[in-house]
């Protein structure tokens, strides 16, 4: 679980929550007509843009991986592959049959390895797997920032329609509250869906990318130079250029100068 982005979520829910009951009513905010033009013009402008199987890809995918965390760093990945290194010099590539990970993706090269799949097939088709998973990754980010970019907008059109019909009524003097009401409610849930979900999501999905992207590359070229009996201190010492400087020594290590 990506601790962060719940306690951030539900930090910004108490702070708005708070400010509404410090100056009011809870149902002094609430406007059915402000959630249809956010929510409903947000969703179908999202659908202009996109194709339904990127929706159907992306948005789950990246609400999965905004709240979750990979199950290994950078640095677990390195000395796994190392230990899975060490287990085919000694016992050959069917030791590897046994070996168990945590990481799916991991577990398919070792898979591969184990069953004797040539070099050029596991790189194909792991390099392909890696592709598409991050492409769809890429697409859940596009698709919440592009929910992000349209809730803003139709909050303003919610605020226009609002106040239309207060002009159009002001000899009713009944009428005029409501309608103000909601075109500022209108701008206010825009405001809320891009600023403390949409975005914040998207940019957090952007950030996984990158590590997804470095992680199972580096899975990669781990595999091919186990597939490749390459020694576990050759294979630590490549996979450790991944990593940054100071991320390359454990704990208790020395630091090279």
């Amino acid at each position: 679980m990506d601790i962060m982005t719940s306690v951030g979520l539900i930090a910004g829910i108490i702070v708005i929550t708070a400010m509404i009951f410090m100056g009011g009513d809870l149902h002094m905010f609430i406007s059915e007509h402000a959630m249809i033009i956010i929510f409903g013009g947000s969703i179908s402008a999202t659908m202009i843009r996109f194709p339904l199987s990127s929706l159907l890809h992306g948005l789950p995918l990246g609400a999965k991986f905004a709240f979750t965390m990979s199950r290994l760093s950078a640095h677990e990945l390195v000395d796994e592959l190392a230990r899975i290194a060490e287990i085919a010099r000694k016992q050959g590539p069917v030791g590897l049959e046994k070996v168990e990970t945590d990481e799916p993706f991991l577990a398919k090269g070792i898979r591969y390895v184990a069953d004797g799949y040539d070099l050029d097939f596991i790189r194909d088709n792991l390099e392909r797997d890696r592709d598409n998973f991050l492409m769809h990754l890429d697409e859940g980010s596009k698709i919440y920032r592009a929910i992000g970019d349209c809730a803003p907008a139709f909050g303003m059109i919610g605020t226009l329609i609002g106040m239309v019909q207060m002009f159009a009524n002001m000899t009713d003097p009944s009428k005029l509250g409501p309608f103000m009401a909601t075109a500022l409610l209108a701008t206010l849930y825009g405001a809320l869906v891009a600023n403390l979900f949409c975005l914040p999501i998207a940019d957090k999905l952007h950030g996984k990318l990158l590590d997804e992207e470095t992680n199972r590359t580096l899975i990669i070229d781990g595999i091919l130079m186990i597939r490749d009996s390459k020694s576990p201190t050759l294979v630590r010492e490549m996979l450790l250029a991944y990593l940054p400087e100071k991320h390359r020594h454990g704990e208790g290590e020395p630091v090279p100068a």
